[in-house]
């Protein structure tokens, strides 16, 4: 087994988008963060997610996918997002207890949401929180 390094982290994710500025105004409003770059009438926007750079990248051209994004507090975060008028897809719920640290910090619940963007994708929000929180 090799080491991790650069050349196999994720760099970046795209999502389709049909109204870019609609959609970058939905995804810093999930994200908390404006977008470091707008690319228009290009259609591409993009949002730096980590400090592994790993970019979400809004194109026009792009086909659909589930895009997992964590947030703080996926209960806080759905009834923020369900006040704005976003349609919420599933409920959160717990989805598992980390047991293994290759997941996450031990003994924390994973919990889970999906919503559905301005431009019709599923995205589905996760956060942990410490068992019995």
């Amino acid at each position: 087994m090799t080491d991790k390094t650069d050349t196999d982290v994720v760099v970046q994710v795209a999502q389709r988008v049909v109204n870019l500025r609609r959609a970058v105004h939905f995804y810093q409003r999930l994200l908390g963060q404006p977008a470091d770059v707008v690319f228009d009438p290009s259609g591409l926007a993009l949002f730096v997610l980590d400090r592994l750079r790993t970019r979400l990248l809004l194109d026009c051209e792009a086909a659909s996918s589930l895009v997992y994004l964590r947030v703080d507090d996926v209960c806080r975060r759905v009834e923020e997002l369900r006040a704005d008028g976003i349609v919420v897809e599933g409920e959160p719920s717990v989805v598992c207890q980390n047991a293994d640290p290759v997941l996450g910090k031990e003994r924390r619940h994973e919990w889970r949401a999906f919503v559905r963007d301005t431009e019709g994708n599923t995205v589905g929000l996760v956060s942990a929180a410490a068992a019995g929180a």
